[in-house]
């Protein structure tokens, strides 16, 4: 099992100035964010990033999901059509804000999903950096939801129309 851990990452989505203060606390310019009754969608560059320019994400507080996408730069593909983040987050109405729980979920849409960072989560727990019923809710989140995407033939879209969530991107 690895050694030390970073705690949880934390962000703030702040729909009145337009940024979103990422882990590291810097301010980010946001391009767009769009609040349904689901979720919060926010889409903005990503400067300094060698292996992608832009992210869209979906943060959807009922599922203690964030779906995103990100735009990759050339050279820096990978095999992926959504990036799952597990945890908490927390509706505004103006600040939103997030608590990343370290387990991710990689979905290829009607091929499979992959949960990553399963011994970092362990860890976290065990350091007391996420409380055992944390860890014990993110461990439930992903497992629920790779059953979901699994019925649902790893078709994220497909899965969340039977709850009501229909997910939007821009074109990029």
């Amino acid at each position: 099992m690895m050694g030390d851990i970073h705690p949880p990452k934390r962000e703030t989505f702040d729909l009145t100035t337009h940024t979103n203060t990422d882990p590291k606390g810097i301010d980010r310019e946001v391009d767009v964010y769009t609040v349904q009754p689901w979720g919060l969608y926010m889409a903005r560059p990503t400067p300094g990033r060698a292996q992608f320019h832009y992210l869209e994400s979906w943060l959807l507080p009922a599922l203690d999901l964030r779906v995103t996408v990100f735009h990759f730069n050339p050279g820096h593909e990978r095999d992926q059509d959504f990036y799952l983040d597990v945890g908490r987050y927390s509706p505004g109405p103006q600040r939103w804000r997030s608590e990343d729980h370290y387990l991710d979920l990689v979905v290829r849409t009607g091929r499979s999903v992959d949960v990553t960072d399963v011994d970092e989560l362990l860890v976290a727990v065990r350091d007391g950096l996420l409380s055992p019923e944390a860890g014990e809710r993110a461990v439930h989140t992903a497992l629920s939801t790779v059953d979901a995407l699994a019925t649902h033939d790893h078709d994220l879209h497909r899965w969340l129309a039977t709850l009501g969530v229909t997910l939007t991107w821009r074109d990029a």
